[in-house]
């Protein structure tokens, strides 16, 4: 396991190997699985981030939270300010939010939460760019590093750092896998890793009765934007003069230092205004 962004892309250029096999290659050695084992249990997931956009798009999903129901096919409307491409990956991601809050199979990429981020993030790429099944593949095993490498250095749960820690590192390993997917280097790849953190640093969890809808899913949205742009701005040459590494130390004590209010636990941020609170106590009210 590669303990930071830095060594993982120095070896790569050390060892002159793509990212994608350098991860491979390590994790085989790591876990001691071969490496077509590894890449077929990816695939697996691939298929069930495909399956719960399908899915997801075809279902009229009812949630506990009624006034954030059917939200995601609106975004399938023109667009105004977006081009076709982004506003449809914005619809994909709240779609696969709004499945996920429905019980349907997704792929928690880095966290259930923040599920609809990376895949909208991969597979619109994809399509905009042309690519084949194996770089959508290589771009994915690219995206686990990133998310594995965060993890250990910092969170990735709502409930320790706040959404910075679940659409932030989502948004974070969705910008490095398309970097890649565009051919981008290993600079711009640490650049557009921590451009997108640094976009949604102190970002807190602050879900509408406890419940993983408000503002949860709509943030899957502001996830994708966020992962289009860091992606775009590094490929542009853009970068950030705090290192992606540091960046992520930076994430983990702003995470430390948040109250207790604006982790998870529904008692801080828009859960506790006039509304959320209304929301929630018609809600327990109806289950009673």
């Amino acid at each position: 396991m590669f303990e930071s962004i830095s060594q993982l892309l120095n070896e790569s250029k050390e060892q002159n190997i793509p990212l994608h096999e350098l991860v491979l290659k390590d994790e085989s050695e790591q876990s001691h699985v071969n490496q077509s084992l590894i890449t077929e249990r990816l695939k697996r997931s691939l298929l069930i981030m495909r399956q719960s956009l399908e899915k997801a798009l075809i279902s009229d999903i009812e949630l506990p939270i009624k006034e954030a129901s059917h939200q995601a096919k609106k975004m399938l409307s023109p667009g105004i300010f977006l081009n076709t491409n982004v506003k449809d990956a914005t619809a994909w991601a709240m779609a696969i939010g709004e499945y996920n809050s429905g019980m349907g199979l997704i792929v928690a990429c880095p966290t259930a939460g923040s599920s609809g981020v990376l895949p909208a993030v991969l597979f619109k790429a994809k399509e905009i760019l042309k690519k084949s099944d194996d770089d959508l593949l290589n771009a994915l095993i690219v995206a686990g590093e990133v998310g594995a490498i965060i993890g250990n250095q910092a969170m990735l749960s709502g409930s320790e750092g706040g959404c910075q820690a679940e659409i932030g590192v989502a948004s974070a390993m969705a910008a490095a896998a398309i970097t890649y997917m565009a051919g981008g280097d290993n600079d711009q790849i640490s650049h557009a890793i921590a451009l997108t953190l640094k976009n949604v640093l102190g970002l807190v969890c602050d879900p509408v009765a406890g419940l993983v809808i408000s503002p949860c899913i709509k943030r899957n949205a502001i996830g994708v934007v966020n992962a289009f742009l860091a992606a775009e701005m590094a490929l542009s040459g853009v970068t950030s003069i705090i290192p992606a590494d540091e960046i992520i130390g930076a994430m983990m004590k702003v995470g430390r230092k948040m109250a207790y209010e604006l982790k998870e636990t529904g008692k801080g941020g828009i859960a506790a205004t006039k509304t959320g609170k209304k929301i929630k106590k018609n809600l327990f009210a109806d289950n009673e």
